[in-house]
Parts: C-alpha cells; structure tokens; sequence
C-alpha cells in the first residue's frame, strides 16, 4: 500500500487561499484542521502554519481556545475596509505616478489589455464574474501601484486588495447597468497623464461603487437572514 506524499506548505497555502476566495467556504464557518488535512493531503502543522497566515491576510479570524473560522462579512467592515484601501492606495497611486519609469508604464498597460480582452462574466444562468477576469482585474490593479516602488506599501495593499476580493467572490453581485470597463479606463489614462489628482480621484470612486453595490447584497442577506 504507497502512501500519498504529503503537500508542501507553500502548494497548501495556495490551494486554502483560492479555496476561500473562490467562495468555497462561507463567512464564519469553523475550519477545523482534522478535514482540512483530508482536504489537502496536509499535516496538521502545515494546516495551522497556513490558516495563521491567512489570518494575517484577513482572510481568516482566530478565536481563543477555539481555532480558526473564515472571516465574517458586515455592513461595518465593508466600509472600514473600503475606507482603508482608498486611503492606501490612493497613497500608492500617487508615489507610483511620480516614480513609475517607462517599463511599469508597459507593463500597467500590458494588464490593462489582458484584463479589457478577458471575458467578465461566465455564461452560467445567471451569469457569474469569471475567476479568469477576478485574476486579471487584480493583476491590472497590483501593476497600478508597483511603480510605488515600496515594498511595505505594497504588502499593505495587497492584503487589503484580497479582503476586498473576498467581498466580492462571496457577494458574486454584478451591476448590469454599470460600466466597469470605462472605470478602468479612466483609472488608465488619468495614471499614464501623470494626473495624480484625477487618476486618484478615478480610483476611489471605482472602490466606492463596488463599495455601495456590495453594500445592498448584504442588506438583502441580512433581511432575508431576518425573515
């Protein structure tokens, strides 16, 4: 009988993380280690050491003498959350439109192009944001900011990015009528005119409005939580 090799810590890391993201496990539930190993062909040590840096990321909570459970969703969070990303990556912004050099100006735009050609929504009924557009959108947002040049700064908002995509990876909510694609646009070219100002402005206005969105699917979960 050959026995499975256990996992890497890191292999672990990623798959929990995509698992959490991608709304495999509901906000609040307990994530108990025992199912977890099975899950993933991990050691309990190996579970533990992910779901502690998970936490770190926001997307895990730690309870005392109780373990671990995947972080909750509110109204009150949501807004905090939003607040701080606006302020941090309005910061980020700013620095990377006076440091960026020309090969992070290709590179913002080669992400811009990949998200823009990428499809948004699935063609399941009703339609869905593609984990493929998920994967772009960040990747277009992440090379907005790494012309900041600072490290520090950019672990922040990352981390801060990823509490925001579990947002909206659990809502799955998608505005029809809203036009995200000019938002981005607007975020592109105010940031490659070296308009600070606008592009900032542009960016926090982006945040907001998936802010408010969000905002009303968890009012209508709460009522029909309440009902």
């Amino acid at each position: 009988m050959t026995t499975r090799p256990r996992a890497s810590t890191e292999e672990v890391y990623a798959r929990v993380r995509a698992d959490l993201l991608g709304g495999v496990y509901a906000p609040g539930e307990r994530l108990k280690s025992t199912p977890l190993c099975e899950t993933y062909g991990a050691s309990v040590s190996v579970i533990r050491e992910t779901l502690s840096r998970l936490t770190e990321q926001g997307l895990v909570e730690s309870e005392p003498r109780i373990g671990f459970r995947v972080r909750q969703v509110s109204v009150d969070d949501l807004r905090h959350l939003t607040s701080a990303r606006i302020d941090i990556e309005s910061l980020a912004l700013r620095y990377a439109i006076e440091r960026g050099d020309m090969t992070w100006e290709s590179e913002v735009v080669a992400a811009h192009h990949r998200m823009e050609r990428t499809p948004m929504l699935t063609a399941d009924a009703p339609p869905r944001v593609s984990d493929e557009w998920e994967a772009a959108h960040s990747g277009f947002h992440g090379a907005l900011l790494d012309g900041a040049q600072n490290p520090w700064l950019l672990g922040i908002a990352t981390t801060l990015r990823d509490a925001g995509e579990f947002y909206r990876r659990w809502s799955q909510v998608h505005e029809p009528g809203r036009d995200v694609a000019g938002e981005h646009r607007e975020i592109l070219e105010a940031t490659l005119a070296r308009d600070a100002d606008r592009a900032v402005r542009a960016l926090a206005q982006h945040y907001q409005h998936t802010a408010d969105i969000l905002e009303r699917a968890l009012a209508e979960r709460d009522v029909a939580q309440n009902s």
